[in-house]
This record gives structure tokens, C-alpha cells and sequence, in this order.
């Protein structure tokens, strides 16, 4: 069994608690591509930047930061934490984290996630009662993208009609792609039985009550024949790095 240790950030921007001010988006930004290129040289494993758009948190579209980190370091692992699928294109998506393969052969990942926070959703015009049936469909539009050059696609509730057209640029090798969960049960048995990589994130209760939801997700992939050497399970929490 391999362990990785990895840094995932809200890139917050929330009021400091000796001074009550806020640093500026601008500054938080570069001072995360700072934190980047310290933890690569470090040898931290991997490094993941979530989506939010709102203004205590200063990333909105972690694409663009993973590309720059991407060119700014040599060996870390580069992840979105989640990217939002509800309210993206799963078309975009790909090309843009295909891009950034390029520049970082092999160390670019896809969380996909709903997002914890909803405010995208009256943001870029889709309702939220759709949150579930949203995320359904765009993975697997999604996870077809990735495995295949040609996208043939029948119209969905949500998705265009595709017929026969290529998505560029394509990744040496398919994109690795992981199913980012709060800690629901349904999630969990839909990434087993899609043979997903899974991520709990923390976001409230213990650590050890993700527990008995990874034994329902090995349970599950094992029983729908699933390689579980080719599953990872990562596990979101919360820490403090100190100088």
C-alpha cells in the first residue's frame, strides 16, 4: 500500500485573526503559487486548488491556477479540489486540464465534485434542484471525453447532442479522474461501482467517521469485479502549517 501526502487549498482570503483584515485576491493568488513551488520542492506529494466563487475564498477557476503552478514546478501532483461539474462544461473541462498536461506530463488530476457551496448555481444560470442529475450526467459525458478522441454523444437533460467531432487537445494517456464526496453514501457507491478514485473532504464531523464509508466503497467495487489496486482512496482534513 503506497501513501501520498498532499496539501489541497481554499486559497481563502477571510480576515486574519491577529489584524482583522483580509489579504487581496491578487496577493493570495500569488502567494499560493509561492506555497506551490515550496511544496514541490519540498516533496509533498500532490497539491489541489478548490473552486469557489465568492469573496472570502480568491480562486474561482483553479484551472488557471494549476497551469501556472504547472509550469512553475517540476514533480508535484497538480489537482483541482473539486472542479464544480454541475456548472461547467465537461467539453471545457477537458481541454483546459489536457492543456495543462502538456506542460505537466502525467502530474495533472481531475477532482470532480458538486461543490459544497451553491452559490455557482444562480451564478451561471442552473437550478438548483437539478444539483444531483446535473453531476450525473456531465461525469459520464465527462469520463467518455476522456477515454475517447471521438465524442459521440446523444443529447441529454443538460448536454448537447454530439456528433462525431474530436475534443483537443488529448492527453498522452487518459486524464486521471477522481469523485470528490462530503461523505455522502450514494456517491460513495457510485464511485465504486464506476471504479472512481475516491476523496472524502472534511468538512464537518470526525475524521474516523469516513470510516465505515470506505469499507461500503472496497465492499462494493470487489463485488462489481472492480480493480481496487487501480482505486485510490484520499481523505480530506483539516491542519495548520506553522513557521
Amino acid at each position: 500500500m503506497q501513501i501520498e501526502l498532499g496539501i489541497s487549498t481554499f486559497g481563502e482570503t477571510t480576515p486574519l485573526e491577529k489584524t482583522g483584515q483580509a489579504i487581496s485576491h491578487d496577493e493570495r493568488i500569488r502567494d499560493l503559487l509561492e506555497e506551490v513551488e515550496l511544496a514541490d520542492k519540498l516533496g509533498i506529494d500532490a497539491f489541489a486548488v478548490v473552486e469557489h466563487h465568492r469573496k472570502d475564498f480568491a480562486v474561482s477557476a483553479p484551472e488557471i491556477i494549476l497551469a501556472m503552478a504547472a509550469a512553475r514546478t517540476k514533480q508535484i501532483h497538480l489537482s483541482s479540489a473539486t472542479t464544480n461539474l454541475p456548472t461547467i462544461d465537461p467539453i471545457r473541462v477537458y481541454e483546459q486540464y489536457a492543456s495543462i498536461d502538456a506542460v505537466a506530463p502525467g502530474r495533472i488530476e481531475i477532482m470532480a465534485g458538486r461543490g459544497s457551496f451553491t452559490e455557482a448555481f444562480e451564478l451561471f444560470g442552473y437550478d438548483l434542484a437539478d444539483y444531483d442529475d446535473l453531476f450525473k450526467e456531465k461525469l459520464d459525458m465527462l469520463l467518455k471525453i476522456n477515454e475517447n478522441e471521438i465524442l459521440d454523444w446523444p443529447k441529454g437533460k443538460f448536454t448537447p447532442k454530439i456528433d462525431h467531432k474530436g475534443i483537443y487537445p488529448r492527453s498522452k494517456r487518459p486524464l486521471p479522474i477522481a469523485l470528490a464526496t462530503g461523505g455522502s453514501i450514494d456517491s460513495t457507491i457510485r464511485a465504486a461501482e464506476m471504479g472512481l478514485p475516491i476523496v472524502y473532504a472534511t468538512i464537518g464531523g470526525k475524521f474516523k467517521d469516513f470510516q465505515p464509508l470506505t469499507k461500503l466503497y472496497c465492499a462494493v467495487a470487489e463485488k462489481t469485479g472492480k480493480d481496487l489496486t487501480k482505486m485510490s482512496i484520499a481523505a480530506h482534513s483539516w491542519g495548520l502549517v506553522s513557521s
